[in-house]
């Protein structure tokens, strides 16, 4: 029943992005032509011209949701807050429409901690974000969790603004 809710919840999504786009005219000074909305192959085109898929126009677009790829995390937690679950459950409903697609999770920590504690924090991290998924319709076999703890901080220096930044999942598609 919840993969259905989210896969209609995708096909309205992808219906209202349809629609915003125009017959004609243009858009940023260039011109936008009206291809349908199926090129025959299953693929959806509503103006993105021949050989586009709309996946391909949902992961490139930058007014996308599924452009923002990193979950961040408080000090010494793997809670996911209210703000990311949205985010999650718009990357779920990609993932339950296009059951090939396969993502890895890296999970991270800032540097405070042992190397084996910040290796277990990032991969509890991960696993937190796997399970929205899951329980949003993913397959576990569209999921591949890898933590590297403090070992690829996101900002230098020894300040909370750089381990804020350091303390995240990032969402790696394949």
């Amino acid at each position: 029943m919840k993969l259905s809710i989210y896969r209609l919840v995708t096909v309205v999504l992808i219906a209202v992005l349809a629609g915003c786009s125009s017959k004609g005219g243009t858009k940023d000074g260039a011109a936008i032509e009206d291809r349908g909305t199926s090129a025959g192959d299953g693929a959806v085109t509503s103006g993105l011209g021949s050989g586009a898929s709309f996946e391909s126009y949902l992961m490139d677009n930058p007014d996308s949701p599924l452009q923002s790829r990193v979950i961040y995390f408080e000090y010494d937690s793997a809670e996911i807050t209210g703000a990311d679950i949205d985010l999650l459950n718009a990357h779920a409903g990609y993932l339950g429409a296009n059951p090939g697609q396969r993502i890895t999770l890296e999970g991270h920590t800032d540097e405070r901690g042992s190397r084996e504690y910040n290796i277990a924090l990032g991969e509890r991290r991960a696993v937190s974000v796997q399970r929205i998924l899951e329980l949003n319709g993913v397959s576990s076999s569209q999921v591949t969790i890898v933590s590297y703890g403090e070992e690829k901080p996101a900002a230098d220096g020894n300040s909370e603004p750089a381990w804020r930044l350091s303390r995240r999942v990032e969402i790696i598609y394949q």
